[in-house]
């Protein structure tokens, strides 16, 4: 049995006719965000892992392109960013609503590694160390020994790439500044 982090009916936008309709929406511990058709969970429409896929969530009025159904306003949008390039449109129905699975998405999306002991039926978190990575060797007991190694990319988060930027705006501005300083040469 898997933990719930947070579930609850969400507007989701089609990705064909864009066209809004509700569904009911579930976000598990280990990162499975599962999209149903109504609050029972008989039939699920569309299963996203945010662990593999995801790679920002926005909210509010953050969600640049993005109309909100009749009678939502902007700042009830959210927008999950996956890794393909396709969006996920959501729109929750108010904006603290829409903040608070925000968050949550988020934190499904980092958390680095959950255990689950079935005899207990316990989870615990394993924390990412210095090196982005972790390490789980329990002791052999009913289940026998389990090994889980994890790596956690450390530019998963964007930085790396901002960083590249940074340095192109920079050097792309810098050479735009030099090429402006010779104009004056240029006209005697």
């Amino acid at each position: 049995m898997m933990a719930l982090l947070k579930s609850g009916w969400l507007w989701r936008q089609s990705s064909v006719l864009k066209r809004w309709k509700l569904n009911w929406c579930d976000l598990w511990i280990d990162g499975s965000f599962v999209f149903y058709k109504s609050e029972s969970r008989r039939d699920y429409e569309t299963k996203v892992n945010l662990k593999s896929s995801c790679v920002n969530v926005r909210s509010g009025l953050e969600c640049a392109g993005v109309g909100p159904p009749e009678s939502h306003p902007r700042e009830n949008l959210l927008v999950v960013y996956l890794r393909d390039g396709t969006m996920l449109s959501l729109c929750a129905n108010s904006e603290d609503e829409a903040l608070a699975w925000k968050l949550t998405l988020m934190e499904a999306k980092r958390n680095p590694v959950f255990t689950y002991n079935p005899y207990d039926d316990t989870y615990q978190t394993v924390p990412i160390d210095s090196h982005n990575a972790v390490y789980i060797m329990p002791g052999t007991g009913c289940g026998g020994t389990q090994h889980v190694w994890v790596h956690r990319d450390s530019y998963e988060d964007g930085f790396g790439e901002q960083i590249a930027l940074g340095l192109l705006a920079g050097m792309a501005a810098g050479a735009a500044m030099r090429s402006l300083l010779w104009m004056p040469f240029w006209f005697c």
